[in-house]
């Protein structure tokens, strides 16, 4: 397929310039294994890559992403907790120091718990991203009551409000709660706006975003 050959591409520019670069690092991260610092929870969606945003190395940030950058609350029911898994991962075993969330604009995720277009859709035709951004249900109410469904406040609104639910979420996780209370983990919230290549950042203190410095 076209679009596997130009991964192959890619994959053979970083092994003859990327590769050799980074090479003191991969052998480092090999030989004494990942201790990144941060967890960054951010969006699946093609346009924004946190490892780009960032400009860091390999090794530096532990990744999770999925639709609209969801963190679901504390649970032990049965099933499969992929975004659990990884968040008990990152705080109990890589121990790192902060948790940042990262929501952007434009995203589909988002807009879909804006207008609900996607329920009473059949798992595999909607149904599951539409399980999966009722996390966003309470939220939502409050978007739409104050801008509607439709523009694109009401759009970025639920964004920024989506990075608000899953920080809420992360502190239901007794490790989680644990550590903040410790001053071991910091939960921090941020919000890439894609049509301004701008990243604003969320402030605890007015619970308000405003672009980083």
């Amino acid at each position: 397929m076209p679009e596997f050959a130009h991964l192959l591409e890619g994959y053979r520019r970083f092994r003859e310039t990327g590769y050799p670069r980074q090479r003191a690092r991969y052998d480092r991260l090999v030989e004494e294994g990942q201790s990144p610092k941060l967890m960054v929870i951010g969006c699946s969606d093609s346009r924004v890559d946190p490892a780009q945003i960032f400009d860091v190395d390999p090794g530096e940030i532990f990744v999770v992403r999925n639709v609209a950058a969801l963190v679901p609350p504390f649970e032990t029911t049965p099933g499969l907790h992929g975004v659990s898994a990884a968040l008990e991962f990152a705080v109990q075993f890589l121990k790192v120091r902060q948790i940042l969330v990262m929501g952007h604009g434009m995203c589909g995720g988002c807009k879909a718990a804006l207008t609900q277009d996607l329920r009473d859709t059949a798992p595999g035709e909607g149904g599951f991203v539409a399980n999966w951004i009722h996390l966003l249900d309470e939220a939502r109410d409050k978007v739409a009551e104050k801008y509607g469904t439709d523009g694109v406040a009401a759009e970025r609104a639920m964004e920024m409000a989506a990075v608000g639910v899953s920080i809420e979420n992360l502190r239901t996780f007794p490790c989680v709660r644990e550590k903040e209370a410790s001053g071991d983990l910091k939960l921090r919230g941020a919000f890439f706006a894609i049509s301004e290549g701008v990243l604003h950042v969320l402030d605890e203190n007015t619970g308000e975003f405003a672009p980083a410095e």
